[in-house]
């Protein structure tokens, strides 16, 4: 045993070299070790940011994600650091007059139990209902048809421009316009997707644009629904002031399943609704409510229609 330690500690004097080459591999192998666990540790932190789903959101291609502050004064940069737009009166402001630089698409998140209103490059307006999210570009080009994508509930008030239509993609279902004003609901949970006209005309497809040219047109005071499992859009005559009451803080429903209720509930006062009473789920009401608190609600529903609840917390629970 001795004799095999004093022959190791020969050899190791008679190869500084290799040892040296030892280290500096050992070196660099825990260099990279260390490199690794920080980038991990960096997008963890990017992703994992305190309280981040009830906040009003807006991710870069990047993956970086801006948190907007509806109090606030800020500016919206790039992710080149170009300040491309700003927040005011609570809405986010995109620049009109910004025309170099690459285009990105941006996509700003409101969670639930906010609404927040967006002015885009072309100077469109949408106003976000809770639990929607919108992608567009940072600038539209020149000439070239304005597209964006919307999940959730928004209503638009589109800027006329000719040369360049505008289309909003809804799920499988395609909005073309000009300039117009409209409501557009396709939440995930959703079986329709439903666009409410209040002005000008909107031609309605599913699919690529090929298919608009059997497109559903549509004239104020209509609604245009599309069932997601049937591909199959079909339009009637509603009262449009119904379906964007939301805007102003009110909730009107109208021969509606009790389980939507609920979900709509859920987005606007951002609570949990558990519902142990399945009879219900699929039993049709109407009702209408103003800016009231949510046990207001549930007492008006337990006076006219005999539900009853319990509240724990921030859970509402049908019983």
């Amino acid at each position: 045993m001795l004799r095999t330690i004093a022959n190791n500690e020969v050899d190791n004097v008679k190869s500084p070299k290799r040892r040296f080459k030892i280290w500096r591999i050992a070196a660099v192998f825990i260099m990279l070790i260390g490199v690794g666990v920080l980038l991990q540790k960096i997008v963890s932190e990017k992703s994992t940011i305190p309280g981040l789903e009830e906040q009003i959101t807006l991710q870069l291609p990047d993956g970086s994600i801006q948190v907007i502050n509806e109090g606030n004064h800020n500016s919206i940069t790039s992710t080149t650091g170009n300040v491309i737009g700003s927040i005011k009166n609570k809405s986010l402001v995109y620049d009109l007059s910004i025309g170099d630089g690459p285009v990105e698409y941006h996509t700003l998140k409101v969670p639930y139990g906010k609404k927040f209103q967006i002015k885009l490059n072309d100077g469109s307006l949408v106003f976000m209902n809770a639990g929607s999210s919108l992608t567009y570009p940072s600038r539209f080009l020149p000439n070239q048809t304005r597209k964006v994508k919307i999940k959730g509930e928004a209503f638009f008030e589109v800027s006329k421009d000719s040369l360049r239509p505008f289309i909003v993609n809804a799920d499988r279902l395609n909005i073309s316009v000009l300039g117009t004003r409209f409501n557009v609901q396709s939440y995930e949970e959703d079986v329709v997707t439903e666009v409410v006209l209040t002005e000008g005309a909107v031609a309605l497809y599913s699919g690529n644009e090929n298919a608009a040219q059997n497109s559903t047109l549509l004239s104020p005071g209509e609604m245009g629904v599309l069932e997601k499992e049937s591909n199959v859009i079909s339009k009637t005559s509603v009262i449009p002031g119904i379906y964007t009451s939301w805007m102003s803080g009110q909730l009107v429903f109208r021969e509606m399943p009790f389980k939507n209720i609920l979900k709509k509930l859920e987005r606007h006062y951002n609570l949990v609704i558990i519902n142990e009473n399945e009879e219900l789920a699929n039993e049709k009401f109407n009702a209408s409510f103003d800016s009231i608190s949510i046990n207001k609600v549930f007492e008006s529903l337990r006076e006219y229609h005999g539900i009853e609840f319990k509240r724990v917390n921030d859970t509402i629970i049908i019983q």
